[in-house]
């Protein structure tokens, strides 16, 4: 198989995923109906945010977590069309063989890295890794290691940072044997014990102690809930109140996405400057006329109040800027509230008017 054949073919598995901590890649396992990932990305979570090419964002709930082999298994959900993943690796890989990283970081497109094995039995406190030298980003963590041949060989787990390309995976053996394991409770929520490496269902953890050797041991669904504090409280406080969903538009740590209408609008709170940016990425330019859709932002930001129309690269963008020490409820529902109108209303008219390119999705 040819390995533009093999990119196209782990497309629709591929699961962007994003908590109030975090943001990952996860990706469809359609003989146990549960989308894999790792733990370090679901930590601290009852439920996540998911996105896929097969289904809209939604939140999906945390099933298994398994800190050892930093693993975890979320519910799937209701796919637009049937969709089948690759079966386990067939033949035994080696070193020196190609294979591929793919990933899908949060709001960033589908994207693959390919490299070579260099070590198929690296041990790390007693858990086998594949190491490989297809480059990794923190928002690969969770995506599979595929061969050339289109079979799934592994998890992408963690890099060495300053390593040069030194990244590691989860054999996918070792995978298929913990959703044998999961799969045992016909559901239920589970866990791998950190000291004895039992998985553990409710029956065998005793006032939140494994049963086997004492050690805690909390449920997926029994994690204490995200609350946020402070300026991402009120934040989320506006968000609410002007109608939105603030579980589902939580995208990483003080990051928050909003769609209305057409309109995408990213919030971030940067902390240090103290500054809340919302952006709304309106259009693309087009490659030509582009004189008359100058003029039209200029003249509109004359008019504009709290917000601002410009232009980087080739993205026409709508921007508004709170100070925290400004930051209330009522001030940042009326500030918010007008940017996404106004949002919802440019980018419309840009495109239908001035011949602006409608953006691409992620």
């Amino acid at each position: 198989m040819a390995i533009t054949e093999t990119i196209e073919r782990f497309r629709g598995l591929i699961i962007q995923i994003a908590t109030p901590h975090s943001t990952g890649t996860g990706f469809y396992i359609s003989q146990s109906n549960l989308i894999v990932t790792n733990e370090h990305v679901a930590r601290d979570n009852r439920s996540v945010v998911v996105k896929g090419e097969q289904f809209e964002k939604q939140m999906s709930e945390v099933l298994y977590l398994d800190s050892r082999l930093d693993l975890a298994f979320l519910a799937a959900p209701v796919m637009k069309g049937k969709i089948e993943t690759p079966d386990w690796i067939a033949k035994p890989i080696r070193e020196g063989d190609g294979v591929l990283a793919i990933g899908h970081p949060y709001g960033l497109k589908y994207a693959t890295t390919n490299g070579i094995i260099s070590n198929v039995h690296h041990d790390m406190k007693g858990v086998r890794y594949i190491q490989h030298d297809a480059a990794l980003n923190p928002g690969n963590s969770g995506g599979p290691l595929v061969t050339h041949e289109g079979e799934i060989a592994g998890m992408n787990t963690f890099i060495v940072r300053d390593g040069n390309n030194l990244g590691f995976s989860l054999p996918a053996e070792t995978l298929a044997d913990t959703l044998q394991e999961f799969a045992s409770g016909k559901g239920s929520h589970a866990m791998r014990c950190h000291s004895c490496s039992n998985v553990l269902f409710a029956d065998q953890i005793e006032d939140s102690y494994c049963s086997f050797c004492g050690a805690k041991a909390i449920l997926p669904n029994e994690v204490e809930e995200y609350d946020p504090v402070g300026v991402s409280k009120t934040i989320e406080s506006t968000l609410t109140s002007l109608g939105h969903n603030v579980a589902l538009a939580r995208i990483g740590p003080n990051h928050w996405q909003i769609s209305e209408g057409s309109a995408k609008i990213t919030l971030s709170y940067h902390g240090e400057s103290g500054l809340i940016v919302g952006d709304a990425l309106l259009a693309e330019l087009p490659k030509s006329q582009i004189k008359p859709i100058y003029q039209y932002l200029l003249a509109e930001n004359y008019h504009l109040e709290n917000l601002s129309l410009s232009v980087r690269g080739n993205e026409i963008i709508l921007s508004l800027i709170i100070f925290d020490r400004y930051l209330n409820v009522d001030t940042a529902s009326s500030l918010m509230k007008h940017l996404f109108e106004k949002a919802d209303y440019y980018d419309t008219i840009l495109v239908e008017k001035y011949g602006a390119l409608w953006k691409k999705e992620a």
